[in-house]
């Protein structure tokens, strides 16, 4: 069978890798899925699903064992020769998602693998768009506005993961000139705005257990910062604008935070997750400083289960302009909603699903 257009993606069977090859999926699109071996038994049985589910032949679903951080990915010369002369569109999820990430799995991961999924880029002969997934946290320690226009500078970064990724972009921004390149920057990733479905607990999730462990006593102290707004978008948001704006040619040559215009503040979503859970929110604010370096003590991950790594996102005050984002998005319809939207279904899967 002939396809209008091959896709060839990395990171299934991802969480957000999965459903966007589900939306992506029709008769007429085949699809390259590189897959590490481990992750081979479960990428199957996910391209079987999305087979049944969407009606599209299993055919069109072709896993390809490899690993980014591998020369040509893992893939022989016989399969990458046909791979790279069939495809016509990229998408570059892979990643080592870990705040906590040691540095050498990091950079070779996030960096040199990304690299690697360059080169493999360069071979591609007839490719119509390169969308890579990046993250709102190539800022690092920067403070206030973030363009999507910006990348470079040298205020540091919290952890290996933020520096790797910001290496890793700075490498795809490069191609730019050569290549029709869309990066894609989301901001911290939450679970389904309608199902709640999420693959991890981490990000706001830690804010939500905490708060699930004694709701009527905990709320009452609000943990959160007023000034700081902690950026969140549900993945269906995300899924949504990525598969739109991979087909955009406005796209082409710009990146895009995926992040919402309008974020609240630590406080402001310790209140709405409080509420959902006891319809009241806190009273009483303790200084913000004196809450950091509490959550910054050795007992306070077993009893908040906010781990030391994930503290310093509560507190750094940094907000992502979403301009042209905006202004892409608004042709197709696709604004990301509040988070006072969705929280009930964050929580009512958490309740359902207490551990993943």
């Amino acid at each position: 069978m002939s396809y209008s257009r091959s896709i060839f993606l990395t990171g299934f069977p991802g969480f957000i890798a999965g459903r966007l090859v589900e939306r992506l999926a029709d008769e007429e699109t085949q699809f390259f899925l590189l897959v590490q071996s481990r992750f081979v038994e479960t990428a199957t049985k996910m391209a079987e699903r999305i087979a049944f589910e969407t009606g599209i032949p299993i055919e069109n679903f072709v896993l390809v064992e490899g690993d980014i951080v591998l020369t040509d990915l893992g893939i022989s010369p016989e399969d990458l020769e046909t791979i790279q002369s069939e495809t016509t569109e990229m998408f570059h999820l892979a990643a080592a998602y870990d705040l906590a990430i040691d540095k050498d799995i990091a950079f070779a991961v996030n960096f040199e693998g990304t690299k690697n999924v360059n080169e493999f880029a360069r071979g591609v002969k007839e490719l119509k768009r390169y969308n890579y997934v990046s993250t709102c946290y190539v800022a690092g320690r920067r403070k206030g506005e973030v363009l999507e226009t910006e990348l470079e500078h040298r205020e540091g970064f919290r952890n290996f993961y933020e520096e790797s990724k910001y290496l890793a972009e700075y490498e795809v921004e490069k191609l730019k000139s050569d290549l029709p390149v869309t990066i894609f920057r989301p901001s911290v990733v939450a679970g389904d705005s309608h199902t709640g479905e999420t693959a991890k607990y981490d990000g706001i999730y830690y804010l939500i257990q905490y708060l699930r462990k004694w709701p009527a006593a905990l709320r009452a102290i609000n943990v959160g910062n007023k000034r700081v707004r902690l950026n969140l978008v549900p993945v269906d948001f995300v899924t949504e604008a990525i598969a739109a704006l991979s087909a955009d040619e406005k796209a082409i040559g710009k990146t895009i935070a995926l992040a919402d215009p309008a974020p609240l503040s630590t406080a402001e979503l310790f209140d709405a997750i409080a509420r959902e859970l006891t319809g009241k929110a806190s009273f009483i604010h303790p200084p913000e400083k004196l809450v950091e370096l509490s959550l910054l003590t050795p007992v306070s991950p077993p009893l908040t289960g906010l781990p030391h790594h994930g503290v310093p996102y509560f507190f750094l005050s940094q907000t992502y302009d979403t301009s042209i984002a905006d202004e892409l998005l608004a042709p197709h319809g696709i604004k990301c909603p509040n988070f006072r939207d969705y929280v009930g279904s964050l929580i009512g899967f958490v309740k359902k699903h207490p551990k993943l």
